[in-house]
């Protein structure tokens, strides 16, 4: 991310301590990285350790400050509260990123209850567990925060092929309406934002394992290219910080016109493809994963 391009006067966020999951790679360590840069203390959690302690060493090498990663599986309510609770030692959070996502390509008709369980049990349920331990203690203790959510546009018409990661995010959409009314009265404010294509290692290997996407996207999209980080990073800023606290219960698109010119969904591009062509990319998607799966056992 080109931090020059951050449209916030220094040290905007000095005081805030912010917790953004998923936090070690992909849009989740660029939001990070911004809000060190502007003065946030922030926590940053993830499945690798290894990942989050070099994510973490990078950008306070990079921007000073504190990052501080956790090993923590979202999936898992009591490894949230202990992560939590370790937090809460030091002082308690002001805003919570919920981030973290799971995603792959696949024919509805091809999925199993396991691989729609890897989605969902991330982005729908570990969502709601990490804002609810932190919730229930902001209201004990009579504190102020702000939540964000980064969803898709899919939240408003739909995701075919992606029919998990859809109903998880549409249902962090309703999660965000809902409780920016019923908490909005303990100061705590609810926003989302959906962001278009903005390239990462992770969404590149599983929504376009096969090539597709990338310069195709960038063609159909209203301003003929994909979204830049600081682009992103200005508007998670914008929603964490001071200066716009009546803001509360909106979901932000950050797509160029994407979701307005053809739905910024994958039906157009994957609708014809054959039975060959699904399970070669079923293929790629598993070795990912494998690779993956590698990496978080050393």
């Amino acid at each position: 991310m080109d931090i020059s391009k951050l449209m916030f006067r220094d040290r905007l966020l000095e005081g805030e301590r912010i917790l953004v999951t998923g936090g070690g790679t992909g849009l989740g360590r660029e939001m990070a990285e911004a809000f060190v840069r502007l003065g946030a203390e922030v926590h940053i959690c993830g499945r690798r350790q290894g990942k989050l302690d070099e994510t973490a060493q990078e950008l306070m090498g990079r921007h000073g400050g504190t990052v501080v990663g956790h090993a923590c599986d979202i999936r898992d309510p009591e490894a949230i509260h202990a992560m939590v609770e370790a937090i809460w030692e030091h002082g308690p959070l002001t805003g919570v990123v919920n981030n973290a996502a799971g995603n792959f390509i696949s024919r509805t008709e091809d999925l199993s209850v396991g691989g729609f369980n890897a989605i969902s049990d991330i982005v729908f349920r570990g969502s709601f567990y990490v804002t609810l331990e932190v919730g229930k203690r902001l209201i004990a203790e009579g504190r102020k925060a702000s939540f964000l959510s980064i969803l898709t546009t899919w939240v408003w018409n739909g995701g075919p092929f992606v029919v998990p990661s859809a109903m998880s995010k549409a249902g962090l959409n309703a999660m965000t309406q809902s409780l920016a009314v019923e908490w909005g009265r303990y100061g705590l404010r609810f926003n989302a934002i959906a962001p278009g294509l903005f390239p990462t290692d992770g969404m590149s290997a599983r929504l376009s394992p096969a090539g597709r996407g990338g310069n195709s996207h960038d063609e159909m999209n209203p301003m003929g290219r994909h979204g830049e980080m600081h682009e992103l990073a200005n508007l998670a800023v914008f929603l964490m910080g001071p200066g716009a606290e009546w803001l509360n219960g909106q979901t932000i698109a950050i797509d160029g016109g994407g979701y307005q010119a053809h739905g910024g969904n994958f039906y157009a591009a994957l609708k014809d493809m054959g039975d060959e062509q699904w399970e070669a990319m079923r293929a790629m998607i598993k070795g990912t994963n494998a690779r993956d799966k590698a990496e978080r056992s050393t």
